[in-house]
């Protein structure tokens, strides 16, 4: 008799812990976690050779300098001093590309110092920098400007084509630069950006007033493809399974195409598109503006022009309390781009949280959701850039200096998202 009471406790306790380990389940499965990030090194503010400027003469902030990582090296485009370095990952500087007239203005005699064997020094003329990519032998693709004189502009067309792709080798020297047909040829519009696939494949992505023109070249830099990603013939999304206005159809949508992506072996971009609807005020029934409705990745064979079927992408959704009713505001991610085991990373600066990463493996829908925990109040600016890897790299700006830090989202891919 005396053991009843015992096993009628230990049922009750079991009973308890099973519920408390169920609802703790439920709760951190409805939690977003955070990449762990792990912090480098840091670089000083000013226009020595390991320092980074980011301000101008009247103390404005710039916005031409980017990271970039390719096997462990680090590769930072600052552009309000002109110059490129090269770093490993402990911050030791490798090499320096810089604008010689820039740096005798402001520090003359400077790189004539020694410097002990320890980096090496590349001059090059520079004008206006951008956005870079490295390959699998350590060739570095910077975007730049053309002189004034040297802009074109196609008859009938308010486009001005001024930007060129600078190559260097690896030993740093000067290869020349690249336009629309290869080494020397006409500058490109505007470019967004620029890849590098495993095969050493060039890929730059420029913006037009009709959508994207994408040029793909082979490792010496002659032109392979050309391609048109037209706003007009981007596939329409069905409305039949949306819940909008139903005097609505696909042809009143609007279309953005956001970024085109390569794929880091085939002849293949990723196109995201994203999709939105006039939203008609329901009193005075006059388009007031327009509402998100989608967004979508459409593979695109290069050879035929063929775009294959869409894949939707999870919308980033965050919630706002306002006179005690709930507000929910559904966004895009941005495209941040794949890796060379076909995952497709997504990416948002979120209120609170710094950025919300979204990743899709392709081929399936396993969807991950991960922040990186940053604060916006304490960065000043910030360039990202993901390796073919899964590794995203930043150059975080704060008020003493800027941080180099990555998050290692390789180690965690496979054992989360492979099935």
């Amino acid at each position: 008799m005396k053991k009843k009471p015992f096993a009628f406790s230990v049922s009750i306790f079991l009973s308890i812990l099973l519920f408390a380990v169920c609802v703790s389940s439920c709760s951190r499965s409805n939690q977003v976690r955070s990449f762990s990030e792990e912090s480098l090194f840091s670089l000083s503010y000013g226009n020595f050779e390991e320092q980074i400027s980011l301000f101008g003469e009247n103390s404005v902030l710039a916005n031409s300098t980017y990271i970039s990582m390719r096997d462990g090296f680090f590769y930072i485009v600052n552009g309000e001093s002109q110059k490129i370095m090269s770093l490993n990952s402990y911050g030791d500087l490798l090499a320096i590309y810089y604008n010689a007239d820039e740096y005798a203005d402001k520090n003359p005699g400077l790189l004539k110092q020694s410097n002990n064997g320890l980096w090496k020094a590349v001059e090059y003329p520079f004008t206006y920098t951008g956005k870079m990519t490295v390959d699998s032998r350590k060739y570095m693709y910077v975007v730049a400007t053309v002189p004034k004189e040297r802009t074109e502009q196609a008859e009938g067309e308010n486009l001005v084509y001024s930007y060129v792709v600078l190559s260097f080798s690896s030993d740093g020297s000067s290869i020349g630069y690249i336009g629309q047909q290869g080494f020397g040829g006409t500058p490109f519009p505007y470019i967004k950006d620029v890849y590098t696939t495993e095969n050493d494949d060039l890929v730059v992505v420029c913006v037009t007033l009709e959508g994207l023109y994408v040029y793909w070249f082979s490792k010496d830099g002659q032109l392979r493809y050309r391609i048109p990603i037209l706003m007009q013939k981007i596939p329409r999304i069905s409305l039949d399974r949306i819940n909008v206005n139903s005097a609505l159809s696909s042809s009143d949508l609007y279309v953005t195409v956001e970024n085109a992506v390569p794929d880091c072996y085939a002849e293949k971009l990723y196109v995201k598109v994203d999709y939105y609807l006039p939203y008609i005020d329901k009193d005075s029934r006059v388009e007031s503006g327009i509402d998100y409705i989608q967004s979508c990745i459409y593979p695109l064979e290069i050879e035929n022009g063929v775009y294959g079927e869409g894949v939707n992408i999870l919308p980033y959704e965050e919630s706002v309390t306002e006179d005690f009713s709930k507000i929910t505001y559904r966004l895009p991610y941005d495209f941040l781009g794949v890796t060379r085991n076909g995952y497709f990373f997504f990416i948002i600066a979120t209120a609170n949280n710094g950025f919300s990463i979204e990743i899709m493996q392709d081929g399936t829908q396993a969807v991950l959701k991960r922040n990186l925990d940053l604060s916006h109040k304490e960065m000043l600016y910030y360039s990202l850039s993901l390796s073919h890897d899964g590794i995203i790299s930043a150059l975080i700006a704060q008020k003493d200096t800027a941080e180099v830090v990555w998050w290692r989202t390789d180690t965690l891919l496979d054992s989360v998202l492979h099935f």
